[in-house]
């Protein structure tokens, strides 16, 4: 049955052709497991009376397993497409949300900017223009304000009745408003946000605008309103060329409130103005859209330093299914180093224990079938030599079947391992699927990173350059005084109350003394006198420096008395003389509150994630801020050289890999800062510090190579005559005992464990006799006894069940690997078994010579054991 949130097989099966495949091919071996056990019951009952059971019991669970497999298939492949989905869609309209918070504080700031407060109020814009000049000189005031910030298209400012006073954008004139915005925005004492068609953008659709009343500098009345148009079809343009799935096999949506479609990445596809489905719980379900089932991811933004953004507002990536599960079978491993894998995937139960479980129980049924032919195959070998010793009559009978049970055997064998190849197969292919998608949405979220924090610091750059064109910010450093500062004081706290991203906002005079600076009673976390005090000379050449007011100076990522001490982003912008705009006067500067403001970015994207952290670091790999406790900025992150290359030289592109990092298997991802808009752009390029993020999720500590299961050994069958001999492991050492003197192999789980004084009796096996009635037998390390090095007990650990005369013993042996015969030419003796006590004074020789296993000598086995 299928809980609210397990894909069903039957809805998704049909469009996943590879699992649809598997499918067929596992009912196909359960067929064949079926002929097995009939052909066993027809052709040797009595020899495989014994196997039959265990038999039916590995067919029956290997049917559980298919089903098991291909859910888990099923589920794990619409899991993978639907956190794709989810990824994108959350982190498009979180970029949108933080970018529309900095339009809030825009506006409000704007609105009260004295020089267009006095003009819209009927002045002159107190720079002594009249008529024909102060319009003019309120038009570039404008103008000026959308070329630093060129996110709007358009700029107005109006008067109480609608008239537009002047506009930044001649091409499209507006002479008049009757928008009820307006109205409301006179009645407002903060911002007003307005998203749709409006007269003040004529010939457009739709108009996201910000507006705000300005005030009269006088009276303190309103005088007028502000408007700011964003510039949102082209910034939704670039969010879907960022985030949109580059395979075009999804369509990414930006919706309303009422679900209809504000915007979308592919028009002709999914027009703006339709309501569709959406999928906020991230439900494994199929929604019907057009005639069309889809697969829907949808996010509403959590908001941003208290905006929560567009009411209603949601983020959605919508995938046909019959598209969903194409290009699924990329080898995300293929280029790893196959010893990575094999370590990273031997921690499969942290990262996906459903997995785990699942793989768990295909090697026990695999076991388990080992473990019946090995025993049918000692049984065999016990018979053969009865028979060998036994009278002639119904010799070649029973003869007979025994080898129609070792033909069985196989059978058993090869489907065994048929299996067993296609289960290990598939689930392969679902780890790949679950590796694959962290590799993915780690690589997309290390490029959200940066982008992230290239659209924070180009408003940064932005601010720093248009507050030094502040009237008050002018005249008071070139008309110094006592009131002025006190004045520049006061507008900074309106500044930085509305651009809460800062921790101070500071100005200097020509010599470089700080004149004016929030953070001077006794708020914020980094709280220090800084009036009177002076910035770094060679910061001070650099700003007086500065060509025009489209330039601004950004002082390298370093520790800060501005900032406690910490170390900070401070953007820097020259301020010019009222009159003589040649003379430069002084310069402001803006203190990034980097600590709270970086590592929150960096949690954005890491998003709760268990076991993964994130950084902004240095092309010198010295750490900006991070979300891991053990790494401070100022540290060096000891990161991969060759994955810092790779991101550096990959203009702007993700560069994700399985590696091994501080001694886990991870995941990293990294990319280079590359810009937003002009931000590193053109002859911006060089002034700002390179960036990259660094993403990295861990899996586990680094396996030691020794505890790695070693590859079972080949063994060329080249006789068949001698005695059968069994083979198995003890110590990590191929080992034989005649095949007549064992009885059977059991899983080491059964022994009951006891104390005692030998080291090398490790407990007692409850051992099952004719009639019903069973004996306890007890069970010995067989490492210890032959080595003396204690045997290490696993999952594949077994007991061989061995007789000499009356006696039972049971031996611990490390894993079962086959019976084969071998005649005397095979037999050498062993140099080390010189000695009545070594319990392996011969070797057989395998694979003509190259393979050696010790031969046990029971008699000597038992001897020791009994002195």
């Amino acid at each position: 049955m299928n809980t609210p949130t397990a894909a069903s097989s039957d809805t998704f099966l049909p469009y996943m052709p590879d699992v649809a495949r598997c499918e067929l091919s596992l009912r196909e071996l359960n067929q064949m497991w079926q002929l097995i056990e009939s052909s066993a019951k027809m052709n040797c009952p009595a020899e495989a009376r014994l196997l039959l059971p265990a038999m039916v019991a590995t067919r029956t669970g290997f049917a559980q397993l298919e089903r098991a497999l291909i859910a888990n298939l099923v589920q794990e492949k619409v899991r993978h497409v639907l956190a794709n989905l989810g990824t994108q869609a959350r982190y498009a309209i979180d970029i949108l949300v933080r970018n529309l918070f900095e339009r809030t504080a825009d506006v409000g700031f704007l609105a009260t900017d004295v020089d267009l407060c006095r003009f819209a109020a009927g002045g002159d814009g107190g720079d002594g223009h009249d008529g024909d000049g102060a319009l003019a000189a309120a038009r570039q005031r404008l103008s000026d304000y959308r070329d630093k910030y060129t996110v709007y298209d358009e700029i107005l400012l109006l008067d109480l009745d609608g008239r537009v006073l002047v506009q930044a954008d001649r091409a499209t004139p507006v002479a008049h408003s009757r928008d009820p915005l307006l109205a409301e925005t006179l009645a407002a004492t903060g911002y007003v946000e307005t998203f749709r068609a409006t007269d003040l953008r004529p010939g457009k659709p739709r108009a996201l605008v910000y507006s705000h009343r300005m005030l009269d500098p006088d009276s303190g009345e309103p005088a007028g309103v502000l408007c700011l148009c964003f510039n949102f079809e082209q910034e939704m343009d670039a969010i879907f060329a960022s985030y949109r799935d580059p395979s075009q096999r999804a369509n990414m949506l930006l919706l309303d409130a009422q679900d209809r479609v504000i915007s979308s990445a592919d028009p002709l596809w999914i027009p703006a103005g339709v309501k569709v489905p959406t999928n906020v719980d991230g439900l494994p379900q199929l929604l019907m859209f057009g005639g069309r089932e889809y697969l829907v991811r949808t996010f509403r933004s959590d908001g941003y330093q208290g905006y929560p953004g567009p009411a209603g507002w949601k983020g959605q990536l919508m995938m046909p299914v019959d598209l969903a599960f194409r290009n699924a079978g990329a080898d995300a491993l293929g280029g790893a180093d196959p010893e990575l894998i094999e370590g990273l995937l031997s921690h499969a139960q942290a990262f996906s224990p459903t997995l785990h479980e699942l793989m768990s129980a295909v090697t026990r049924t695999t076991r388990t079938i080992e473990r019946i032919v090995w025993n049918g195959k000692v049984t065999s070998a016990a018979n053969n030599q009865v028979v060998g010793h036994g009278h002639e009559t119904g010799h070649d009978l029973h003869r007979g079947n025994v080898n129609k049970l070792n033909t069985v055997l196989d059978q058993i064998t090869e489907t065994g391992g048929r299996s067993d190849a296609i289960f290990s197969r598939s689930i392969q292919d679902l780890y790949q699927t679950v590796l694959t998608a962290s590799i993915s949405e780690a690589a997309l979220t290390s490029r959200l990173l940066v982008d992230m924090l290239d659209r924070n610091l180009y408003e940064r750059a932005n601010d720093c350059r248009w507050w030094a064109l502040t009237a008050q910010l002018r005249r008071g450093l070139a008309y110094p005084s006592a009131e002025q500062s006190a004045a520049m004081s006061e507008v900074l706290a309106y500044i930085n109350s509305l651009y809460t991203v800062y921790a101070r906002l500071f100005v200097y005079d020509r010599t470089g003394r700080i004149v004016a600076s929030t953070g001077e009673s006794g708020e914020g976390d980094h709280v220090a006198t800084s009036i009177g005090t002076h910035i770094d000379g060679a910061t001070l050449g650099r700003v007086c420096a500065l060509r025009g007011e489209l330039d601004h100076y950004p002082e390298p990522f370093a520790p800060s008395a501005l900032y406690g001490g910490e170390p900070t982003f401070i953007y820097h912008a020259a301020i010019r003389h009222p009159e003589q705009t040649s003379t430069v006067v002084g310069g402001i500067g803006i203190v990034f509150d980097s600590r709270p403001e970086l590592v929150n970015m960096l949690h954005s994207g890491v998003a709760g994630r268990r076991n993964m952290h994130a950084f902004f670091i240095t092309p010198e790999r010295r750490i900006l801020s991070s979300t891991d406790p053990a790494c401070a900025p100022g540290d060096t992150l000891a990161l991969d050289a060759g994955l810092l290359a790779a991101a550096e030289n990959g203009d702007g592109a993700s560069v994700a890999r399985i590696m091994l990092h501080g001694g886990q298997y991870v995941i990293a991802a990294c990319t280079r800062a590359s810009g937003y808009r002009e931000f590193r752009a053109g002859a911006n390029a060089d002034i700002e510090q390179p960036v990259l993020s660094v993403l990295i999720e861990s899996f586990g500590p680094e396996r030691d190579k020794s505890s790695m299961p070693a590859p079972s050994a080949q063994i060329e069958r080249r006789s068949d005559t001698g005695p059968d001999f069994a083979i198995f492991y003890a110590g990590r050492t191929l080992m034989a005992l005649k095949a007549a003197r064992i009885q059977e192999a059991v899983p080491y789980a059964k022994v009951q464990k006891a104390a005692g004084a030998n080291p090398a009796r490790l407990g007692m096996l409850d051992v099952p006799l004719a009639g019903g009635k069973k004996h306890f037998v007890w069970v010995f390390d067989l490492a210890l006894l032959a080595t003396g090095k204690a045997g290490v007990v696993t999952d594949n650990s077994q007991v061989m069940l061995v007789r000499l005369g009356d006696s039972t013993i049971g031996l611990l042996v490390d894993d079962l690997h086959s019976v084969q015969q071998f005649d005397a030419a095979d037999m050498t003796e062993s140099p080390l078994g010189s000695g009545e006590s070594a319990l392996a004074p011969r070797l057989i020789k395998a694979n003509q010579g190259n393979l050696l296993i010790q031969e046990i000598d029971i008699e000597r086995l038992f001897a020791r054991l009994r002195t």
